[in-house]
C-alpha cells in the first residue's frame, strides 16, 4: 500500500552507516526531503516533516536507530489529528447516519457498499440509501452492490428529500443500526450541489459526514476536501483507490493539512478492500513493521475461533481434505486483496507489491483445482490418499484436465499440507519469519 515511501524511508536511512555523522545525517534528510515531494507530499508537509526528524535525531544522537524512531514519531505526528475519533463511531441511539459525498468519479458508491460490508461483518443491520440522482445508473450500481453483500438498498421515486425521508421512516421501521446514504457528486464542485447537500444534511443529521477523495488526485483531492468541509463541514475522509496510487503521499498530508481525520482507506477493488485507518497502525506500516492488529480484526470478522480451533486440530493431525481447503477459499476471498493482507505481516510488506492483481477468484489454478474438487466423491476430498491411479483418470475426464495435471495439483497440496502441519507445531511461524528474513536481499548501504 505504501510501497514507494516504505522504500524511501529505507534509502534515506541507508545514509547513516556511523553514530554522530552530521554529513550523513543531512544526506539523509535531503533524500527523504526529495522522495517526500516526489511522493506527492505538500511541501509545507514535508520541510515540516523533516525538520521535526532533524531535531528528534540530533536530540537523541545521530545514528541509525535515533534516526528510525525520530522518523516514526514525526510520521505519528504528522497522521494524527488531536483528539479526532478512529474508524468507525456509532450514535447512541440507532440508527447511526453517515452522509457521503465527494466529487464524481471518486469512488464514492462502491465506497458507500464497502463501509457497509465492513459493517455488516461487524453484524451490524445496514440500510444503503440512494440519493444521487445525478449520474447515470448511480442508483443501478449500488443496487447491484447491495445484492453483492446482502444489504438492502432504499430508493423511491421523488426528490433527494423525498429519498431520505422514506429512508429514515424506513430505517425506524426496520430497526437498523446505520443508514449510509450515498449523494451526488459533481465533476467539479458548484452551488447547486452544495446546496443540495446543505438540505441533505439538515434534514438527515447526520452523525458523520464523510468525504470520498480519490486518491489519485493528490493535493486537488485536498483542495476539494477542504471546500467541502468549509461549505457543509465534513467529520472524516475516506481516501478511495489507494491500491492505484503506488505513492501515498496524500495519505500523509491529508490529516495534517486540513486537521480532518482520514477514516478509512479502500485500496482494492474488492468490496473487502477497506481497511481502518489508525495512525499507529499506518505509521508501522509506512515503516515496513506490518499491522498484525488489523490482520487479526479482518481475520476475526470471517472466522469463526471454534471452526479455527478445528481446523488447526485438523493441520496437526495431517488431516486437512478439499472440502476443508474450498470452504477456507471461500473465507479467505472475504478478506480482500491477497497483497493488502500479505502486506500487514512484519518482514513481508515487500512481497506485496509482487502480489499485486492476485485475485483467488478469477485465478486458473484455482479454477482448475475446483474443477478437479467437483469432480470428486465426498470421500475423496475427505481424504485425497484414497486417490488411486483409476479414480484419477475417471476425475481427470469429469474434470476436463489429464492426469498429470491430477496429479501436479495433488502433489502441491501434500507439500503445502504438510508446510501447515509444521506450521501449526509449537515454534512453527516463528521458525517460518527466522526464514524468510534469511532470505532477504541485503540492503544497500
Amino acid at each position: 500500500m505504501f510501497d514507494t515511501l516504505t522504500q524511501s524511508f529505507k534509502n534515506a536511512l541507508g545514509k547513516i552507516r556511523f553514530q554522530d555523522d552530521l554529513k550523513a545525517l543531512e544526506k539523509a534528510l535531503d533524500e527523504l526531503k526529495k522522495a517526500l515531494l516526489r511522493n506527492d507530499v505538500h511541501h509545507k508537509v514535508a520541510k515540516e516533516l523533516v525538520k521535526n526528524i532533524e531535531n528528534k535525531t540530533k536530540a537523541k544522537g545521530i545514528g541509525k536507530q535515533q534516526f528510525l524512531d525520530a522518523l516514526q514519531e514525526s510520521l505519528l505526528e504528522i497522521l494524527s489529528v488531536p483528539g479526532a475519533a478512529s474508524g468507525f463511531v456509532y450514535a447512541p441511539t440507532p440508527p447511526t447516519i453517515v452522509l457521503m459525498c465527494g466529487l464524481q468519479g471518486g469512488g464514492k458508491t462502491t465506497t458507500c457498499a464497502k463501509l457497509a460490508n465492513y459493517l455488516k461483518t461487524r453484524n451490524k443491520k445496514v440500510l444503503l440509501v440512494a440519493c444521487d440522482l445525478e449520474r447515470l445508473a448511480a442508483i443501478e450500481q449500488l443496487q447491484v452492490l447491495g445484492a453483492q453483500i446482502g444489504v438492502e438498498v432504499f430508493h423511491k421515486a421523488g426528490s433527494v428529500l423525498d429519498i431520505a425521508k422514506g429512508a429514515l421512516e424506513r430505517a425506524k421501521e426496520g430497526q437498523f443500526d446505520v443508514v449510509i446514504v450515498d449523494s451526488a457528486g459533481r465533476l467539479a464542485i458548484d452551488k447547486p450541489l452544495m446546496d443540495e447537500l446543505k438540505a441533505l444534511k439538515d434534514l438527515l443529521k447526520p452523525l458523520e459526514t464523510f468525504y470520498v477523495a480519490d486518491a489519485l488526485s493528490g493535493q486537488d483531492g485536498v483542495r476539494s476536501a477542504q471546500t467541502f468541509h468549509t461549505q457543509i463541514g465534513i467529520s472524516g475522509v475516506v481516501l478511495s483507490k489507494f491500491d492505484s496510487d503506488s505513492k501515498g503521499g496524500v495519505a500523509l498530508g491529508i490529516a495534517h493539512q486540513l486537521q480532518i481525520p482520514l477514516r478509512f482507506i479502500g485500496h482494492g477493488e474488492k468490496i473487502p478492500d477497506l481497511d481502518i485507518f489508525v495512525p499507529e497502525r499506518i505509521a508501522n506500516r509506512l515503516m515496513g513493521a506490518g499491522d498484525i492488529v488489523s490482520l487479526v480484526e479482518k481475520t476475526s470478522s470471517v472466522i469463526d475461533p471454534k471452526e479455527a480451533k478445528n481446523i488447526s486440530k485438523k493441520l496437526k493431525k495431517g488431516q486437512f481434505g478439499f472440502n476443508d481447503f474450498l470452504e477456507q477459499l471461500e473465507k479467505v476471498k472475504k478478506l480482500g486483496s491477497i497483497s493488502s493482507l500479505v502486506s500487514m505481516i512484519p518482514g513481508l510488506s515487500g512481497v506485496a507489491g509482487a502480489l499485486k492483481g492476485t485475485d483467488l477468484e478469477n485465478s486458473a489454478e484455482i479454477k482448475r483445482i475446483k474443477a478437479m474438487v467437483n469432480s470428486m466423491t465426498a470421500k475423496e476430498r475427505d481424504n485425497p490418499s484414497l486417490l488411486n491411479g483409476s479414480r484419477k483418470k475417471r476425475i481427470a475426464l469429469g474434470s476436463g484436465l489429464d492426469v498429470a495435471e491430477i496429479n501436479r495439483i495433488l502433489k502441491r497440496f501434500d507439500q503445502a499440507s504438510q508446510l501447515a502441519k509444521k506450521l501449526s507445531s509449537k515454534g512453527g511461524v516463528a521458525n517460518l519469519l527466522q526464514m524468510l528474513q534469511q532470505h532477504q536481499p541485503p540492503q544497500r548501504g
